[in-house]
């Protein structure tokens, strides 16, 4: 029986459609249409018109029910061949990294030579559910045998019910907190100011317009409903704007003592994105230039709600893993893509890495990871500026960081997502 050997996984490129505002511009825009959008982009820059790939693995964090088999109806829409096969995932805000990670194992593993990995979201088509006592009833109704029994069940509804629906919950179940109420207490114990936050969230506006005068996005980017620039950035931000605006998340965890505002926090938002991945026999059997390979990646938790552990902090956890089976330090890195949920939750995490009694407690090193080169932080912009619908992140992330060393030549870059449920995902890609 042949042993299959390790393939090298290449990235040949990506695509998502600018990302938007909740609510804005793609109010009327549904999961299924934003991924098949960015899909068909793909598909078309990368002429695979009629092609059978291995996998499409992508998903969403927000899903309505008609949102069955999300991914293959969406390939199912797209020119890809019809016998390409796709399934959805879904890890929160991890889910288009960890989909990279899955389409990359399979052709690592030879099980696959080519695929794709995505995500979507909106918040603007978010699910909305009947009431639960509504719902209830109506499942007693549909099961009742006689007149009697229907009416009995019909009786029981009152006008309220139909008032009141289930709406999505921005918050983590065991704690009632929002992600940003649990990024407010991360602020808090590991002393992050506002200013380094509002500085943090400028930079990220001012360097993903630098990176769109630049025609950065050009060959990464599918217009879409009209937009071509993610409407969440702010070209003209001055640190004077953000410092002017409130707090937002302290109600419940220190009144009139937040740091974290609408400014240095990613809006909800509405968008796709997918990257292509195969091996190097199948890109040069397609005659598709290599941009970068993923090389490494790992997955991590926290206990949040026992030990209290800052719901956000996992990657601060993931990356040393990781690091060790690389046999490479913090600083071994040309670029560094963390995504930005939150300034303070950037931070946190920096700050936790330079922290030794952190280092030598919760990671068991003997000495701290150390400081990373801030000039090499998320140097095209990221999550602040560009928006964060939740499943989407990875995918541009990947995308992004693949051209940034392709047209350097050569280097290693870092990604780092943390996600709800007090998870973080993070890769190493190299070329």
């Amino acid at each position: 029986m042949k042993t299959p050997s390790i393939r090298r996984v290449a990235i040949l490129g990506g695509n998502r459609i600018p990302f938007a505002r909740s609510n804005t511009v793609y109010s009327q825009a549904s999961n299924q249409e934003m991924l098949t959008a960015t899909l068909q982009g793909l598909v078309d820059r990368f002429n695979l018109h009629g092609e059978r790939l291995g996998d499409v693995v992508a998903g969403a964090v927000m899903k309505h029910s008609r949102d069955f088999n999300l991914v293959r109806e969406s390939v199912l829409s797209t020119t890809l061949a019809r016998e390409t096969p796709a399934f959805d995932i879904q890890q929160a805000c991890g889910t288009g990294l960890e989909a990279a990670m899955i389409v990359a194992n399979k052709i690592a593993l030879g099980h696959i030579d080519s695929g794709i990995a995505g995500g979507v979201d909106t918040t603007s088509d978010a699910p909305i559910a009947l009431n639960e006592k509504l719902r209830k009833i109506l499942l007693d109704l549909s099961r009742a045998k006689t007149g009697a029994q229907r009416l009995a069940a019909a009786m029981r509804i009152r006008p309220a019910m139909l008032v009141k629906p289930a709406l999505p919950r921005n918050g983590e179940p065991r704690t009632g907190f929002s992600m940003g109420e649990h990024a407010e207490q991360m602020a808090r114990e590991w002393a992050i100011p506002r200013e380094a936050q509002d500085e943090l969230a400028l930079k990220s506006h001012q360097n993903l317009a630098k990176a769109y005068d630049q025609g950065f996005f050009t060959d990464l980017m599918t217009p879409f409903k009209g937009v071509t620039k993610d409407n969440n950035l702010r070209a003209d931000l001055t640190i004077e704007k953000l410092r002017s605006l409130k707090p937002v998340f302290d109600k419940k965890v220190a009144p009139g003592q937040g740091t974290l505002t609408a400014g240095n926090s990613t809006p909800l938002t509405d968008g796709a994105s997918a990257v292509l991945l195969a091996s190097e026999e199948w890109a040069a059997a397609h005659n598709l230039p290599v941009q970068a390979y993923i090389t490494f990646s790992e997955v991590a938790a926290v206990d949040f709600f026992d030990k209290k552990e800052g719901l956000l902090m996992a990657p601060a956890y993931a990356v040393p893993r990781m690091l060790a089976r690389a046999g490479l330090t913090l600083q071994d890195f040309d670029y560094y893509e963390i995504h930005e949920a939150f300034a303070a939750q950037v931070l946190c995490t920096l700050n936790a890495w330079q922290d030794k009694v952190f280092c030598k407690q919760q990671l068991g090193l003997d000495k701290p990871l150390g400081k990373i080169d801030m000039k090499k932080l998320n140097v095209n912009g990221s999550s602040l500026a560009a928006g964060h619908p939740f499943a989407a992140t990875g995918g541009r992330i990947v995308a992004t960081l693949a051209k940034m060393l392709a047209q350097k030549g050569s280097g290693r870059g870092l990604i780092s997502i943390c996600a709800a449920g007090g998870q973080g995902v993070v890769a190493i890609i190299e070329r």
